[in-house]
């Protein structure tokens, strides 16, 4: 495969759909305010024709001008209209190649291909894309890839890689995944809003005075309405997440897990197993009494425009108790049976403080505007401060030798499992209030993609921030101190 080639044309159209959406907001403005009179409007209507045209010309040179080949255990690159420019990728550097079949590639039997690296490209995105090739051809590249860093010459017969299904999602998982994503929330909104929307409860007098006949005559209709518009939503967000993770599939093969999934863009992700930087678990409000939960993992390398390079759906959905099982046969450097301690009792009432600190804005907004029906958003209060209450029970740390686990809530209740030497930095901050509680707060933050994530717990006590301060920085010298 030493010899340049171009891609399938299919990829000129693919460029040119790209450019185009990236120009959607200006195109749309001009055709709506490029005409100013009647005397111009052929002149603009030829103007913006040869600009199509010129935009159409471009897209099918900047195909041409494009070649790849495999040469001296590289992947090499040269493109450009004007100016050409060579890009030259060692194997030695290529971390994974992402592939994904979109509904234009798969008719013609192409792959798209992202070239992932451990530094990236340096502008966040990934180092190279081929937009649509030959399978054969994505797989001859991936074998040259994988026989040049295992020293073996790619023409001889090896072994069978030693490969293992870890997970494959079923109907019924795929089904409860995607009826239990963020969309449920909108369906519990509307179901909301038919049961206050009622003249009795809220007065329509006073807030739609001009409109006071039609809502009176008319709110049931309007809550049908808003139910089903809200209702064809929520069902639209279930389709597109089955389609999208239909096929979920995780194996290992050696040292990557490979994941596919996909029912009409089929897409792959290649994981390294050295590039893993932390497991996170992640459990929402309506999974969570399921005792379901969410596995992402933390991947180093990737691209900030690309996030799932980074963040990494592992398991999308699978009974919490089964995590631990599933995974420590694979991943045997985490201790997933840490016994995690809690935040202290006088953290409470600084949890309950800062949810009080969201609703009571909110409430004596109300009461200004609506005063006496305003007094029913302490219901506001008594919401955040159960929200504040649960912030406080799933805050917990743990430590083993060689790996800290960090347990927190905002929304979704996160534990997150960092190694020791994957951890870049630990900050340490205390505020004067926290002082006076013996309190204080610790992030650890991994590299993910090109940027960095973790976990962050609020509100523990200085002896544990104590503890977890010296098993860090005995041997690192990044701890900051705030």
């Amino acid at each position: 495969m030493s010899s340049p080639k171009r891609m399938h044309p299919i990829a000129a159209l693919l460029n040119i759909l790209q450019h185009l959406k990236e120009l959607f907001i200006p195109i749309l403005l001009l055709l709506f305010f490029g005409n100013r009179g009647e005397s111009e409007g052929m002149l603009y209507l030829i103007a913006v024709g040869v600009g199509l045209v010129l935009f159409l010309v471009s897209g099918f040179l900047s195909w041409y001008r494009f070649t790849y080949r495999v040469e001296e255990n590289e992947l090499r690159i040269e493109h450009g209209l004007l100016v050409r420019k060579k890009r030259y990728i060692p194997f030695e550097r290529i971390q994974s190649l992402d592939v994904s079949e979109g509904i234009l590639q798969r008719p013609f039997g192409l792959v798209k291909v992202k070239v992932e690296t451990a530094a990236g490209s340096g502008n966040g995105e990934a180092e190279a894309v081929l937009t649509a090739i030959k399978k054969a051809e994505a797989n001859a590249i991936h074998d040259l890839i994988v026989s040049a860093k295992r020293g073996s010459n790619p023409n001889e017969v090896e072994a069978i890689p030693d490969e293992s299904v870890i997970y494959k999602m079923t109907m019924p998982d795929l089904l409860l995944l995607a009826s239990t994503s963020g969309g449920v929330g909108v369906i519990l909104s509307a179901n909301l809003a038919i049961v206050f929307q009622f003249e009795e409860f809220i007065p329509y007098e006073r807030v739609f005075q001009e409109m006071e006949q039609f809502i009176s005559n008319g709110i049931m209709f309007i809550s049908i309405v808003v139910f089903l518009g809200f209702f064809f939503v929520w069902l639209l967000a279930v389709i597109g997440t089955m389609l999208k993770y239909a096929n979920f599939t995780l194996r290992k093969v050696e040292d990557d897990f490979i994941i596919t999934r996909g029912l009409f863009e089929k897409r792959q992700f290649t994981i390294p197993l050295k590039r893993i930087q932390a497991i996170r678990i992640s459990e929402n409000i309506v999974r969570q009494p399921l005792g379901m939960a969410t596995v992402y993992v933390e991947s180093a390398g990737g691209s900030s425009s690309n996030e799932e390079s980074s963040k990494v759906l592992f398991l999308p959905i699978i009974k919490r108790h089964n995590i631990t099982q599933l995974l420590e046969p694979y991943l045997e450097d985490y201790e997933w049976n840490s016994k995690l301690s809690p935040a202290p009792p006088q953290a409470l009432v600084r949890y309950l403080i800062r949810g009080a600190l969201v609703s009571l804005p909110v409430i004596v907004v109300m009461v200004y505007l609506f005063q006496i029906w305003g007094l029913l958003s302490l219901g506001l209060l008594a919401v955040t401060s159960l929200w504040a209450y649960l912030q406080f029970k799933a805050a917990g740390w743990s430590l083993e030798q060689n790996m800290v686990t960090l347990r927190y809530r905002l929304i979704i209740k996160n534990t997150v499992y960092m190694r020791k030497n994957n951890v870049q930095s630990l900050s340490v901050k205390q505020s004067l209030f926290q002082k006076k509680k013996r309190l204080a707060t610790v992030e650890a933050v991994v590299k993910s993609g090109q940027g960095g994530s973790g976990g962050k717990v609020l509100d523990l006590h200085e002896k544990d921030i104590a503890i977890i301060y010296n098993w860090y920085s005995r041997e690192n010298s990044t701890v900051k101190m705030e």
